[in-house]
């Protein structure tokens, strides 16, 4: 046992990416949660029957990777009006069915990314599908919740309450044997009011842009009945 794999657990919760490089030896399968927005965005196209490719870099790479699928590039921006996709889950409100559409993101896609090369079993979790994806991987006997947080300037780690919060809310409706610390995100989630959130960083950053329906959507709690699962480098319903 090493001292940081949460052994014993059925539940664990650990930040970012490391956690999952660090970690995903020691699992059966990762939900990733990144709220605001990638997690978001993908519920929203899997519900529409899309495929979503998580990409990880946000530059000129995603479109090359785009082509050679057969797909869509996202906008590397988010956009207020016009054609286009991009990380703002009101971009995907008309996303046609069975659509391949390239999705970059430094947290949550990048992360998803990883995990698909590192072979984990991974499904990608919000508020909007919390229960879904609590039902949908109940039986695996290690799970790792991964909140990806956001970055501060220099690339680091910035721990995101929106993340940490809707890790809680999944790990709340799995239930079971749960580390201390996905323990400790299921009881904040259970003392949380959701409308508080509509004042977090990362929501007041976004309605400042002019985001603020982007916000909503994120924060709807059980809107989605269906799981998001990583298979074959694309987010499908699970």
């Amino acid at each position: 046992m090493t001292w940081y794999t949460q052994d014993g657990f059925k539940v664990r919760l650990e930040w970012g990416i490391h956690a999952l490089e660090a970690l995903h030896e020691t699992i059966d399968c990762a939900i990733v949660v990144d709220a605001i927005s990638f997690s978001t965005c993908v519920s929203l196209a899997v519900e529409r029957g899309a495929m979503i490719y998580p990409w990880p870099w946000k530059d000129e790479s995603a479109q090359h990777y785009a082509a050679s699928l057969g797909a869509e590039a996202a906008s590397l921006e988010r956009r207020f009006s016009g054609q286009g996709r991009s990380l703002s889950p009101c971009s995907l409100a008309d996303l046609p069915t069975g659509s391949r559409l390239v999705l970059p993101s430094p947290n949550g896609s990048a992360i998803a990314f990883r995990a698909a090369e590192l072979g984990v079993t991974t499904w990608s979790g919000c508020f909007r599908n919390r229960t879904a994806t609590a039902r949908a991987c109940a039986d695996a006997s290690r799970i790792l919740v991964i909140p990806c947080g956001e970055k501060w300037p220099d690339g680091s780690l910035r721990p995101a309450a929106e993340d940490y919060l809707a890790a809680g809310s999944i790990i709340a409706a799995l239930g079971g044997n749960m580390s201390p610390e996905a323990a400790a995100a299921a009881a904040a989630w259970q003392q949380c009011e959701i409308a508080t959130l509509y004042e977090c960083a990362s929501a007041r950053e976004l309605s400042a842009r002019g985001f603020a329906d982007d916000v909503a959507l994120c924060l709807a709690v059980d809107a989605s009945n269906l799981g998001c699962r990583l298979q074959q480098g694309y987010f499908i319903a699970g």
